[in-house]
């Protein structure tokens, strides 16, 4: 994980923050798909999908031929958990 780390920092995030966007890198399973969080810009883009084939997958299997794949992982943080459920209860 630590050369997927560094492949990220050294050249897809650079990539990514020039339209203000970042990239989190949460989990390789065993069968070689790596899992990521599109942040910033990056994690609305209508684009997303094409960062992730084209500079995330494609940057990670130069290196690392044994990578099958690349998913993002959409998650809500907790703040805005609890922001939504302060409105919501504020609405009763």
């Amino acid at each position: 994980m630590k050369r997927l780390e560094e492949i990220i920092k050294q050249k897809v995030r650079p990539k990514l923050n020039e339209h203000n966007g970042d990239i989190k890198l949460l989990e390789v399973t065993a069968d070689g798909i790596v899992k990521v969080k599109l942040t910033g810009a990056c994690s609305t883009c209508p684009g997303a999908h094409l960062t992730l084939s084209e500079i995330v997958e494609a940057s990670l299997k130069e290196v690392c031929p044994e990578i099958k794949g690349v998913v993002p992982v959409h998650q809500v943080s907790d703040e805005l958990i609890d922001s939504a459920l302060a409105i919501l209860r504020r609405d009763r």
